[in-house]
């Protein structure tokens, strides 16, 4: 379905819900959409750790394989590259980083912390896959983020 040469289905998706049309910074209302619903997921279904990890990075994939057909949408009908109000990276970038945190604010908080410092810093290979065309590189270089973020998560879970 389109409307007015966008097709509904790639922006609702892309945009997380709208999500991507918050002011200022759109990725990070994207991240902190991702929190609040991976918050209220795993309180509301009293996950233990190990089925909060597979329930973290499977929403991640799910996110990502909706994400590069939709983000390669949106881009093109846009006729923006890598269009800011595509949050879709962000949210999956951040439910990978918070396969490790228990359902706790001040962890979800360091989770959010850590991947949208990694998402803004972009270290290798972050940088290259952005460079990637179309809704790949706008997903892949979040995903990268996300891992960053998860295993620097993980060292300070460990020690704190």
């Amino acid at each position: 379905m389109t409307t007015k040469g966008k097709t509904l289905w790639a922006w609702t998706a892309a945009t997380f819900f709208g999500a991507g049309f918050g002011k200022p910074g759109p990725g990070t209302w994207g991240s902190i959409a991702a929190a609040l619903l991976w918050f209220a997921a795993v309180r509301l279904a009293h996950l233990p750790p190990l089925q909060t990890a597979i329930a973290s990075w499977g929403c991640g994939l799910l996110a990502l394989f909706i994400g590069i057909p939709a983000a390669t949408i949106v881009e093109r009908e846009s006729g923006r590259e890598d269009p800011g109000y595509v949050v879709l990276d962000e949210v999956c970038g951040q439910w990978i980083a918070l396969a490790a945190s228990p359902a706790n604010w001040a962890y979800v908080l360091v989770a959010v912390l850590l991947f949208r410092a990694f998402d803004i810093i972009k270290p290798w290979p972050a940088r290259q896959l952005e460079r990637l065309p179309g809704g790949a590189g706008i997903m892949l270089d979040d995903v990268a983020a996300g891992v960053y973020a998860l295993l620097v998560f993980l060292l300070i879970h460990h020690w704190w």
